[in-house]
């Protein structure tokens, strides 16, 4: 990939991480206020922003380790987003199938990325 391409790609992705973050606002937005949904919807709020804080904060990284680094937790927090997700949906409090795909999305591509950075220090 060109340089040019790499630095589209991060940006495009750092927009996407964001555009998912503020889907999941959003959709909190729409929850019960019932003691299981305000649960649950803090923790789908945090690890949701955290996706996007911390795959603008990989783009930043000093060194491979830090950007390494970063993209795991990016990769950590997509997964415990679609976590939530499903639990949400599977405890029959509400369902966003959109999102859910967005979020495996936005999971599959940074568990790639982090692949590559992995094989690009070895």
């Amino acid at each position: 990939m060109q340089k040019e391409d790499k630095i589209k790609f991060v940006q495009q992705m750092c927009e996407r991480t964001k555009k998912m973050a503020l889907a999941v606002i959003s959709f909190s937005r729409t929850l019960s206020s019932s003691e299981e949904s305000r649960i649950l919807k803090r923790q789908l709020l945090r690890s949701a922003t955290s996706v996007a804080a911390n795959y603008r904060a990989a783009t930043r990284a000093r060194s491979r380790a830090e950007f390494y680094a970063k993209l795991g937790i990016v990769v950590e927090e997509a997964d415990e987003t679609l976590f939530w997700l499903e639990l949400l949906e599977e405890s029959n409090i509400a369902s966003n199938p959109n999102l859910a795909k967005e979020v495996e999305e936005v999971l599959k591509i940074t568990s790639r990325a982090r692949k590559n950075a992995q094989n690009a220090s070895n």
